[in-house]
């Protein structure tokens, strides 16, 4: 069993998930309440993890998980709850969802007196796979929808409608309902326009092809993250564009031509929609 920090004063630890990147254990508090430890392993992204680290410490429990404690790459987190998002989404439907999203957003976005940490990514560093892979084809001689979302990115990146720290991975398994209501966990922690976390949320739930193919869905989405982050519904499915591309680009890095081709067929679909708004 692991040992964590005595001066957390936490028992009881149960391996409840893990991923390439951590190990996600629930323990419980000398107070007896139940608490989150993510240990980090050692993998190229790591520096992700620590960004959003310190996004929580700054949010201060608004809108996310509060960080209760920090010990070199692990983290004693808030524990946000038992329902995810995505379960919401399964029962009471998309449109409940995507409610509830654009109030998680509202809350993230909220203003805070605390200087905002300095080592957020900023946004054009976390579109450098995108802009890259649009170099290649532009040489290439291919006019692909890569080169196309580039050409938004930049527009967006030169022009942004605000700046502010950004959880950097918001979608329906990164929200969940507890004693304080929803939260917001796992972010990334990056700075550049709101619309960029609002962007991920069309491309999600993964195993939803159905919903994120939907042109009505993704009209309906656009304009509630539109009302909710002050911009138009055009610029939010922009963003949508360039996310979605930038997703892909990740993966083609990879080699994982499946998920690439996903990204790729609903991000067209979201321009279909953008071209008709």
């Amino acid at each position: 069993m692991p040992e964590f920090p005595q001066r957390w004063k936490v028992s009881a630890p149960e391996l409840i998930a893990e991923t390439f990147s951590s190990r996600i254990w629930k323990v419980w508090r000398e107070d007896g309440q139940p608490a989150i430890v993510k240990d980090l392993k050692p993998f190229d992204d790591v520096q992700d993890e620590l960004r959003g680290e310190h996004f929580l410490a700054w949010r201060r429990g608004e809108g996310a998980v509060r960080l209760l404690g920090r010990d070199g790459h692990r983290m004693l987190l808030e524990y946000a709850g038992d329902t995810l998002l995505s379960q919401v989404l399964n029962k009471q439907g998309d449109n409940a969802a995507t409610a509830i999203a654009a109030e998680v957003m509202a809350r993230l976005f909220s203003p805070s007196k605390h200087p905002a940490p300095p080592d957020l990514q900023p946004l054009r560093e976390r579109f450098v796979s995108l802009f890259k892979k649009a170099r290649h084809d532009r040489d290439a001689g291919d006019v692909s929808l890569y080169v196309e979302a580039a050409a938004i990115a930049e527009r967006l990146l030169a022009d942004p409608h605000d700046i502010r720290p950004l959880h950097g991975d918001l979608h329906h398994d990164n929200i969940m309902f507890g004693p304080r209501g929803w939260l917001a966990f796992d972010p990334k922690g990056a700075l550049g326009d709101p619309g960029f976390d609002a962007a991920n949320m069309f491309y999600n739930p993964l195993e939803r092809d159905d919903l994120c193919l939907d042109p009505h869905r993704i009209a309906h989405m656009a304009e509630i993250f539109a009302r909710t982050l002050g911009q138009t519904p055009p610029a939010i499915l922009d963003h949508a564009i360039a996310y979605g591309c930038l997703s892909a680009a990740w993966h083609h890095e990879d080699g994982n031509a499946v998920d690439e081709n996903r990204e790729l067929l609903i991000a067209r679909t979201i321009r279909t929609v953008r071209r008709n708004f």
